[in-house]
């Protein structure tokens, strides 16, 4: 197994270095992978501390940093150590530069700054999480999305993932003994989504789950006609209200946040919402 030692450098939170570099390595297997992360590099002093980390453990230096001084530096010190180093985000940026006519700000953590979008993303994961569940049904009109789907078809996780991104969303179980509140049928404003998923996964799921909290697995919960049950359920309820319905099975968490997004799109016609940043 190949092993390196991969060093990511940052001006800012490094959480775009980050996600560059999974969604890379995501392209490999059989690499043992040690990543040294260092964010918020943006002093001398602070590179000159990190400079011995590389010197000790020599591999593959990627890095987001604006600050030209800082930048030649670590270009310098990677060069003396022999160390190949990469800007991950220089071929974008030029080419942005070329097309829009005019030079990058040079500023770090310009994604990060607190402006309208920064507080609307703030505003929506409250309004998520105090909406997770089926709570505060009575709010429902003021989310941007509602999701439905019976236990453990990732509703909440996707809520959360959704609401980093800025949208207002609430979700709620469908559960064939329990018909959910007469107002999510009503609603005008939210676009709402069905998820769904194949009935072996969901079990799989869900015992893995009552495992994980040291409960049986001999329950109607895991039962496969009851499963089967509930799933077609959701399926008609879905139907019968004409909502788009998501298929999780062989989804991630982000496939499925993107689907809705691009559901989103197609329903407002310009690919964005309301204090929503398109990108």
């Amino acid at each position: 197994m190949t092993r390196l030692h991969l060093h990511l450098l940052s001006d800012s939170t490094g959480e775009t270095l980050e996600m560059i570099a999974k969604a890379a390595l995501a392209q490999f297997d059989d690499a043992e992978v040690i990543r040294h992360f260092w964010p918020m590099v943006r002093s001398q002093q602070h590179l000159d501390r990190i400079v011995g980390e590389l010197a000790a453990n020599p591999g593959l230096v990627l890095y987001t940093l604006v600050n030209a001084e800082i930048r030649h530096m670590l270009e310098d010190r990677c060069r003396k150590l022999g160390l190949p180093h990469v800007p991950a985000i220089d071929a974008v940026t030029a080419a942005l530069e070329d097309r829009l006519g005019q030079q990058a700000k040079g500023r770090p953590g310009r994604q990060h700054a607190m402006d309208d979008a920064y507080f609307a993303r703030v505003d929506a994961i409250q309004f998520t999480i105090a909406h997770d569940d089926g709570i505060g049904w009575e709010n429902w009109e003021e989310a941007d999305i509602v999701l439905a789907g019976v236990s453990r078809t990732s509703k909440t996780p996707t809520s959360i993932y959704l609401a980093n991104r800025g949208y207002k969303v609430a979700n709620i179980p469908v559960v064939v003994e329990s018909p959910p509140p007469q107002n999510l049928f009503e609603l005008r404003r939210p676009l709402v989504v069905g998820l769904t998923t194949a009935a072996k996964r969901l079990i799989e799921i869900r015992r893995n789950r009552l495992l994980s909290l040291n409960q049986t697995t001999e329950t109607a919960y895991v039962e496969e006609e009851k499963v089967e049950r509930e799933l077609a359920f959701a399926r008609r309820m879905f139907a019968d209200n004409g909502w788009p319905v998501i298929d999780v099975t062989r989804r991630s968490i982000e496939e499925t946040a993107a689907a809705i997004i691009r559901l989103m799109g197609e329903r407002d016609g310009d690919g964005t919402i309301a204090g929503i940043k398109p990108i």
